[in-house]
């Protein structure tokens, strides 16, 4: 587990302080930060992790790129543009399950996977994934074969994880909207399966 969190505090004062400055000396006014951050938000939506999987399941020069270079692949399709964080994407197998979390706060791919759940942020998901991710999963629902290993990865300040799911069975015949529609959110952090 490894991160800077306290960094996301820094740069949350520095971003009021500055909007503050600016709304004082009327270049902008708070209206238009609110407006700013809801086009944000509208933009914002698992619907844009759910295509980025679809793409990696039907090409894979992409799927690879993905793998590589999460930021940069999903630069590819419009998603992240302007980020200063890193996204590295982790591939379930058929021998290993991902799965993400924030330990200290609540860093998360927003613009790929919506606004953060609830339980997401809850201090009790954020401390026992970590210690027993089995139990955790089992509790969403998801349960997983004893001999897979499972890998909880931390998400920082300067990076950020998605969760590449296995492609279910039986749908080689699928096209990038269809399959883009199998994928949920929960799916993407890794709390649950296709």
């Amino acid at each position: 587990m490894s991160g800077d969190h306290h960094a996301d505090a820094t740069i949350a004062r520095r971003v009021r302080r500055l909007e503050t400055l600016l709304e004082e000396r009327g270049v902008i006014t708070g209206e238009k930060v609110d407006e700013a951050i809801d086009a944000f938000l509208a933009a914002s939506s698992p619907a844009n992790g759910a295509k980025v999987v679809a793409r990696a399941w039907t090409d894979e020069a992409y799927k690879a790129r993905l793998l590589a270079d999460g930021t940069a692949a999903v630069q590819e399709l419009g998603y992240m543009d302007g980020s200063y964080q890193r996204l590295r994407v982790v591939e379930n197998t058929a021998t290993n399950h991902n799965v993400i979390v924030c330990t200290l706060c609540s860093c998360y791919p927003l613009r790929l996977l919506g606004p953060s759940p609830s339980w997401y942020k809850s201090e009790a998901y954020r401390s026992r994934v970590v210690r027993e991710p089995r139990e955790v999963l089992r509790e969403f629902g998801l349960e997983l074969p004893a001999a897979m290993d499972i890998t909880v990865w931390d998400s920082s300040a300067e990076s950020r994880y998605m969760v590449l799911p296995r492609r279910p069975e039986g749908t080689a015949g699928q096209g990038e909207d269809e399959l883009a529609a199998l994928v949920t959110r929960n799916a993407l952090i890794g709390t649950a399966a296709i």
